[in-house]
């Protein structure tokens, strides 16, 4: 009998408006991502995304390989076709693909856009596991990327989920939130769930740098800061085989207002208080996450001591919402990331060490703390 017989994403990022740069188009690019793999299964299958996109992009060709010596790449494929055309606000699933994959290899999935592409629909992420590539032409099916042609890139575009078949017992657990998330300790937690021996979880990221509970920005200074969470969270828990989901935002609601004298699309009106923020909470992430059936952790905001907007009244605010993420019992538990990475001393603060410079994101060994901090019980189904 088959063994594997579950679907469950074991790799999966947001999909975010990019960075409105002089230049919005490529042509003749090849994308590379490598990822590895926490689950053995046999079929794959790949989700694409241009959710921000407002033009058709297509897709010309995709492949998965293996990174091994017998470099083999399978084609992706997009009912029967080799190609497809990826609509504007869309996001588009493959063929199942068969493919024998054993946990703890990875593979690298490649795409090549030959034609005039608009590259809206990405997102910026970082950590050890999150390393892409591109190239300036069609190397998809070439085992090694020109060095000349290519350079590293830490912007996914388009490719937004890869779910795999296999085993009952396996899950995934979804980290939410803004560039904290976005940045490096969902890979620091799956290096140590797989160091740890728990290789029944996937960590998927649903991550997008300044986003904010409440709002969002509609001018191409801030675009690329996101989608509010009214519309990106349920976009977002599309992952198979999900358990449980940890939310780590609102610190963006918290820091982002300044006034139209000083920013005219950040006015105080978009100030929130404690009670906008847990009403959002509420309404837009538990009780979707609920009525898919997961379980919800908190995570507690970060300090912010020294950030550029910091004042005692946003850290009370920080502080005050806090308190209710430890305590409220809409949630199954609470990741204490703020104690995680606080100077004791001076909770405002991160401790020595982890802060990266800017008094708002973590140091790398911040992130690792972070990790270290998710408690066991999310691992396990």
């Amino acid at each position: 009998m088959n063994q594997f017989t579950k679907w469950v994403s074991c790799w999966g990022n947001a999909t975010s408006i990019t960075d409105r740069k002089e230049c919005v188009y490529a042509k003749d690019l090849t994308l590379r991502y490598p990822i590895q793999m926490c689950f053995s299964g046999n079929t794959l299958r790949f989700r694409f995304s241009n959710l921000t996109g407002t033009e058709d992009v297509h897709l010309s060709k995709a492949y998965v390989a293996k990174i091994q010596d017998n470099y083999q790449p399978v084609g992706i494929t997009f009912s029967g076709s080799n190609s497809v055309v990826l609509l504007p606000g869309q996001e588009l699933t493959s063929d199942e693909i068969s493919f024998d994959v054993c946990a703890g290899e990875t593979i690298e999935v490649s795409m090549y856009f030959a034609g005039y592409t608009q590259m809206n629909a990405g997102t910026l992420i970082t950590g050890p596991l999150s390393k892409g590539k591109y190239a300036y032409g069609d190397f998809a099916e070439a085992k090694e990327l020109p060095m000349d042609l290519s350079r590293n890139t830490n912007w996914f575009w388009f490719l937004n989920t890869v779910d795999i078949l296999t085993e009952e017992k396996n899950h995934a657990l979804v980290c939410y939130g803004d560039s904290i998330t976005a940045q490096s300790w969902p890979d620091y937690l799956a290096l140590r769930t797989w160091k740890e021996g728990f290789r029944n979880v996937s960590i998927i990221r649903r991550a997008v740098s300044g986003t904010r509970i409440l709002r969002q920005y509609d001018c191409i200074t801030y675009q690329a800061y996101g989608l509010k969470g009214a519309t990106r969270f349920p976009i977002e828990l599309n992952v198979a085989g999900a358990s449980a989901v940890i939310i780590q935002h609102g610190i963006n609601d918290i820091i982002h207002p300044v006034g139209v004298d000083v920013n005219p699309f950040r006015p105080w009106s978009d100030m929130p208080t404690c009670d906008d923020l847990v009403k959002g909470m509420q309404e837009l992430y538990i009780q979707h996450a609920r009525q898919l059936g997961l379980k919800v952790w908190s995570g507690t905001l970060l300090p912010i001591y020294g950030w550029r907007t910091y004042n005692e009244d946003r850290d009370v605010l920080r502080g005050q919402f806090n308190e209710w993420l430890r305590n409220s019992r809409d949630f199954d538990g609470c990741v204490d990331f703020d104690k995680a990475v606080c100077d004791l001393q001076h909770p405002a603060a991160f401790a020595p060490g982890f802060d990266s410079g800017d008094h708002l994101h973590p140091s790398e060994s911040a992130y690792e703390a972070m990790a270290n901090c998710v408690p066991e019980e999310l691992f396990v189904l």
